[in-house]
């Protein structure tokens, strides 16, 4: 796999004289690879989304998408291959419908009438929002909002779906019903994908994870990997999910599982192989 985007000793502050929000940063998202960035509240995260959609320009090292080095010139064709949900989806609506809403990236872009028609209906269809066609967005509920943003993103087939926080205002059934979605659709449209978030459940289904630590790249691994680190991570601000925690307090008693679980069914399934053992 050949890497998609690139940062390349990046640094960035929002105001001449005030402090670095990014402090050399260097990290690289290949190929159809789907990447968590995560670290406590102002530790840069929302900043690395908006320099990789074009939002923001560093100051400092370069930025590089699908081969082309992020500049004013090149803005519009990395735009092309970056799409990006934010956690709140009525900032990203702009249509009276649906389907108006889905095909206004497309007509931005100059994509021809039928083709857009088809991509309205697949791109609906692929986030089991096509019954949705006619319906006026305030009129749906957040999870809804936000596949219809996410349909509004695939319609412009990007190489790489960004998602920003998307999941932070919905409950935890719309949450995993949204991630279950982005996990098919990434396999299915081969997309890369970034998530921007704090929820350290969602890092597990991802292939890696960058963690921010005001500012700078603190660590870069496996999921797994990570995720053995809980004190440290809490000394940064992060929360470790239950499972985790529990894991390991098992481990400090002596408990050997099979393998590390990440789910409660994944843990009742090992506390159950380990009581049939016993």
């Amino acid at each position: 796999m050949k890497p998609l985007i690139e940062f390349k000793h990046v640094s960035f502050r929002y105001d001449e004289n005030g402090p670095w929000v990014l402090k050399d940063v260097s990290f690289t998202i290949d190929e159809r690879e789907s990447v968590a960035i995560i670290g406590h509240n102002g530790s840069g995260k929302s900043t690395i989304a908006k320099l990789m959609n074009g939002l923001l320009f560093p100051q400092e090292g370069e930025i590089w998408i699908n081969d082309q080095r992020l500049t004013e010139s090149s803005i519009w064709d990395i735009r092309r291959n970056v799409g990006m949900v934010f956690q709140n989806p009525d900032n990203q609506f702009v249509g009276a419908t649906v389907q108006d809403d889905v095909a206004f990236g497309m007509e931005n872009r100059g994509v021809a009438r039928t083709v857009m028609q088809e991509r309205i209906k697949s791109s609906l269809k692929a986030v089991n929002m096509e019954k949705y066609l006619l319906t006026e967005p305030h009129r749906l509920s957040g999870g809804q909002k936000q596949r219809v943003a996410i349909a509004g993103v695939i319609a412009i087939s990007p190489k790489v779906l960004i998602l920003d926080e998307a999941t932070v205002m919905l409950d935890p059934r719309g949450r995993k019903e949204i991630m279950e979605t982005i996990s098919r659709l990434i396999t299915e449209e081969q997309l890369s994908l970034v998530t921007i978030t704090h929820d350290l459940q969602e890092v597990t289904q991802t292939d890696r994870v960058i963690v921010l630590n005001q500012g700078e790249v603190w660590m870069i691994d496996q999921p797994q990997a990570i995720l053995r680190n809980g004190n440290k991570l809490r000394d940064i601000g992060l929360d470790v999910p239950f499972i985790t925690t529990l894991s390991n307090q098992l481990a400090q008693r002596g408990i050997s599982l099979q393998k590390e679980p990440f789910t409660t069914e994944e843990m009742l399934e090992e506390l159950w192989t380990l009581h049939s053992k016993t």
